[in-house]
């Protein structure tokens, strides 16, 4: 999380600023594709949201677009369509939501709306066809905001905010929600609780006016371990828990109606574990492999095979390039990982090999600003 001061203006003014002329990715062979960079903007010289063509065999990136002058667009993601993208606006207790509409074609971005969350700091933004869902790390709560015809955000229509604490004195006195995900098929969000190492499960009742979502169960993980993401497979039926405090990753069991069960423990830590600061987690497209990034002293990515029994196994570990890698994206045909660092301002890109897995870096990389949420398509 960010530490805050408060400007004067949320939103000072609506700029958007499409980039100068310069030319496109042309390679036909591959390697070519669009990111989206959600970033910090609060103390640093970032306007806002990125859009990027890149080359990831050259590692040219033509800035398509930005989205400026809005706050710390610290997470964002695009709907089911590609016809809008939001973004959550960490501000502690002034944060918003933001609604855009979004041209996947030029990368162009139109501010619909700005609502206000009672989420103070909200770290985490999941989409459905009726509804967006954001997740607050500070007040510990998920809130509930409906989508418009016009892809524009109601005010919010739910606030649920979770209670309890665990055993980290420092980090874990109360409750932190880090993200708020849903199934496939989205019948159920699953929410990662840092400040109470549990995962809550709802069900998603998208035509109720008021109770569109409902807890119906619960998992304690490890004490200490802080839940930060996990990812699931296709099938829905294996979920990949991420722990930023100690780096265990954790191998759940999905049932039908979304009840979780721990299969294996394994961890993304090396011989120091005071260094770990566990970011980010995703599955290769083709979902036999699992990556998670490691911030703190560690500064690295870990890779995973997915076994037969959906068990993990450790087949690689490699330095990612900077400082913080807070983020990364898979390319929608699984070449490329970008990784991107929040401190040191960079976007590494490293080649993936889709029969083992193993990354190797290009030594490519995208000049950014306090990069830390990445979406390629």
């Amino acid at each position: 999380m960010m530490k805050h001061s408060f400007p004067v203006f949320l939103y000072k003014s609506a700029l958007f600023v499409l980039a100068g002329a310069m030319p496109g990715c042309t390679d036909t062979s591959g390697g070519c594709y669009k990111m989206i960079v959600g970033t910090y903007t609060e103390n640093t010289s970032s306007k806002g949201i990125y859009v990027y063509e890149v080359n990831a065999k050259t590692g040219s990136a033509n800035q398509l677009f930005v989205a400026g002058d809005v706050i710390n667009p610290s997470y964002v993601a695009l709907s089911p369509d590609k016809e809008n993208l939001y973004a959550v606006n960490e501000f502690s207790g002034r944060s918003t939501v933001s609604g855009f509409s979004f041209d996947e074609h030029t990368g162009a971005l139109q501010l619909l709306n700005v609502v206000e969350t009672p989420d103070a700091d909200p770290c985490y933004i999941s989409i459905t066809d009726k509804h967006v869902i954001t997740a607050g790390y500070t007040s510990g709560s998920i809130s509930v905001f409906e989508r418009k015809d016009d892809g524009s955000l109601s005010d919010v229509r739910q606030v649920i905010y979770h209670t309890g604490k665990s055993v980290d004195t420092v980090r874990q006195q109360a409750p932190h929600v880090h993200q708020a995900i849903f199934t496939p098929g989205r019948r159920y969000l699953l929410s990662c609780d840092l400040g109470t190492d549990k995962i809550t499960v709802y069900r998603y009742c998208p035509e109720d006016a008021t109770k569109i979502l409902t807890a119906v169960d619960s998992l304690t993980v490890k004490k200490g371990s802080g839940p930060r993401h996990l990812v699931l497979n296709a099938n829905g039926d294996r979920a990949y828990l991420l722990q930023e405090l100690d780096g265990t990753v954790t191998v759940l069991s999905v049932g039908a109606d979304a009840t979780l069960s721990i299969l294996q423990e394994t961890t993304i830590s090396t011989d120091n574990p005071a260094g770990n600061g566990a970011a980010a987690i995703h599955v290769s497209p083709d979902g036999q492999f699992v990556y998670a990034t490691n911030r703190g002293t560690a500064d690295n990515i870990t890779c995973f095979a997915v076994q037969e029994n959906g068990q993990l196994e450790r087949v690689g570990q490699v330095a990612t390039g900077g400082k913080s890698p807070r983020d990364f994206t898979i390319t929608p045909d699984g070449r490329y990982i970008f990784v991107a660092h929040q401190q040191t301002g960079n976007i590494t890109i490293f080649r993936r090999n889709k029969n083992t897995g193993k990354l190797t870096a290009t030594g490519k990389e995208i000049k950014s600003h306090a990069p830390v949420c990445l979406v390629a398509y």
